[in-house]
């Protein structure tokens, strides 16, 4: 008796995965920056915290708001061609059964096979098969915007408190420094996470996000302290 093979596709991750990883990437490399940029303008530490605070709020109500809105225009976009492609199945199925098996056999089926195996899917589930193959929407990447919008924010504030709490812990004379090297560390762990998460190789990860998040924290130290020294 042949045994079933279960499998668990990372793809099916692939919706909460990148809100959460964009949501906390721009959450440390954000508030990072901004207190960085901030403290290099010679501020206290109490401007810095209250500036780090309202970068978190801000930053993850923005996220929220971005993701749901950019998600629900994905969305928006998918049920308006479902419901194009539930009108043609409805005004002539004929032709929609070719459509699909045509579709079988450019991906190497007999034409036999393929209106054969188009008849019985369409038997099934019209719709369904049109989805999945002539749309490209299916259950595992079809947009979700409320757990986009909250993926984002919670991992956007999580990110943005570790900035702010070695704000807290550090000495002021180091605090430029330590905010720096501490968050090119969250971000290689984060890298390093979401990598292994999604069954992708880490060290380029961590070597991306790294990167990037010293230069956006390198260009705002800059800037800050140029209007320090203007003002």
């Amino acid at each position: 008796m042949a045994r079933l093979h279960l499998e668990r596709h990372l793809v099916s991750r692939i919706g909460w995965l990148r809100a959460a990883v964009l949501g906390a990437n721009d959450g440390i490399v954000s508030t990072a920056s901004l207190i960085v940029g901030v403290a290099a303008a010679s501020a206290t530490r109490g401007d810095i915290l209250v500036a780090g605070v309202a970068g978190l709020v801000a930053g993850a109500m923005s996220m929220a708001a971005g993701e749901y809105v950019s998600v629900s225009s994905q969305s928006d976009t998918e049920q308006a061609d479902l419901a194009r492609e539930r009108r043609e199945l409805a005004d002539d199925p004929e032709f929609e059964t070719a459509e699909l098996a045509a579709i079988y056999t450019n991906r190497g089926l007999e034409p036999a096979l393929a209106k054969q195996v188009a008849q019985q899917l369409m038997a099934k589930d019209a719709l369904g098969a049109h989805a999945r193959d002539e749309l490209g929407i299916s259950d595992m990447t079809t947009a979700r915007p409320i757990q986009a919008a909250l993926t984002s924010a919670a991992t956007f504030a999580t990110g943005a408190a570790l900035p702010l709490l070695v704000v807290l812990l550090a000495p002021p004379s180091a605090l430029i420094w330590a905010t720096s090297l501490a968050s090119l560390v969250f971000l290689a762990a984060l890298g390093f996470v979401s990598a292994k998460t999604g069954g992708a190789g880490a060290w380029k990860a961590v070597a991306r996000v790294t990167f990037w998040g010293a230069i956006a924290m390198a260009v705002t130290a800059g800037i800050g302290a140029l209007f320090g020294a203007v003002v």
